[in-house]
């Protein structure tokens, strides 16, 4: 596997990380996950062939959006596109999950291909 097709997913929900990561594997990603935003990003900080993050937005403890200040801070981690994984999906969250650092925003359920669109796009 190429390892410029690594794709990390945070949520806070397993049942999301499992159906990403079967969607993403028949398509030929390389796909690891993090239950939460610390998690998250101590998995960037030791695994430096992350290609692209798939962030949920929401998440107990630390969300995305606080996961994304801190990425941005970082020299080696805000160079990684970050694509918003919501729920969320009212007037004007796509505007402010952009505002605050993401390349891309897919709203659940995920349209698997618009989640590969951006994936393309970004990889």
């Amino acid at each position: 596997m190429e390892k410029n097709r690594k794709v990390l997913i945070i949520d806070d929900d397993n049942r999301n990380i499992f159906a990403l990561k079967a969607v993403l594997k028949s398509k030929g990603y390389q796909c690891i996950s993090a239950i939460g935003g610390e998690e998250g990003l101590q998995l960037l900080e030791e695994q430096k062939d992350i290609a692209v993050v798939l962030m949920d937005m929401m998440m107990p403890g630390m969300d995305g959006y606080e996961a994304m200040a801190i990425m941005s801070k970082d020299p080696e981690l805000k160079e990684i596109p970050v694509i918003a994984v919501t729920a969320q999906a009212m007037l004007g969250d796509k505007e402010r999950c952009l505002n605050a650092g993401a390349v891309g925003y897919v709203s659940k359920p995920i349209n698997v291909d618009s989640l590969t669109d951006l994936l393309v796009k970004y990889i």
